[in-house]
């Protein structure tokens, strides 16, 4: 699973989201998606502006956790 970090590097910033917001140009409403973990998606676009914003690398706003499923990738096989 992919986490987004975005609260804690913005902690680290201290910036708000109404700010980040302008910087980056999206609504707060869809920030504070990402922020909250709610997101299934981000675009490149918006995590360039987050990076730029942010000064940072995509890196630091994603981190990927293991799933509980004992370490082992699902696959899927076509018949």
């Amino acid at each position: 699973m992919i986490r987004i970090k975005l609260d804690v590097v913005m902690a680290q910033r201290k910036i708000s989201l109404n700010k980040l917001s302008e910087l980056v140009g999206i609504t707060a409403a869809n920030l504070s998606i990402l922020k909250n973990e709610k997101g299934k998606a981000v675009r490149f676009s918006t995590l360039d502006a987050l990076c730029k914003a942010l000064d940072c690398q995509p890196g630091d706003l994603m981190e990927y956790i293991e799933d509980e499923s004992n370490g082992k990738t699902e696959q899927y096989i076509e018949e």
